[in-house]
């Protein structure tokens, strides 16, 4: 089962991005076997940045990515979103890389399931 998680929301601030990473999580647990893609636009990308210090009392989403990546998940972000953002590949967290609307629209084709935060 290949599930696809596309999500638009910054990491910080709302809880929609937590909220899918968790998802994300506990859908690969439910089913070892299940692919489970994340794909960070918009405000999203910012998720991916390396060596997030968040504020006191907040989740630490690059430690959730990192979660999603070791259990075997992929973490994409769109390009031209990091490119708004002034992001550079450099900057991202190991295992996520820079994606396109190309390879998110064949993701979307592939999947079984799509869920939009």
């Amino acid at each position: 089962m290949r599930t696809l998680i596309i999500i638009n929301d910054p990491p910080y601030g709302t809880e929609r991005l937590y909220n899918a990473l968790r998802l994300a999580h506990a859908i690969r647990k439910a089913n070892e076997k299940a692919e489970v893609t994340a794909f960070l636009m918009a405000d999203a990308v910012t998720a991916a940045k390396r060596g997030q210090k968040p504020p006191e009392g907040y989740y630490n989403v690059e430690i959730m990515l990192g979660r999603v990546i070791r259990g075997g998940g992929a973490v994409l972000l769109c390009g031209t979103c990091m490119d708004a953002r002034g992001m550079l590949e450099s900057e991202i967290i190991a295992g996520a890389r820079r994606s396109t609307m190309d390879e998110l629209a064949a993701t979307t084709v592939a999947a079984n399931r799509v869920l939009v935060f």
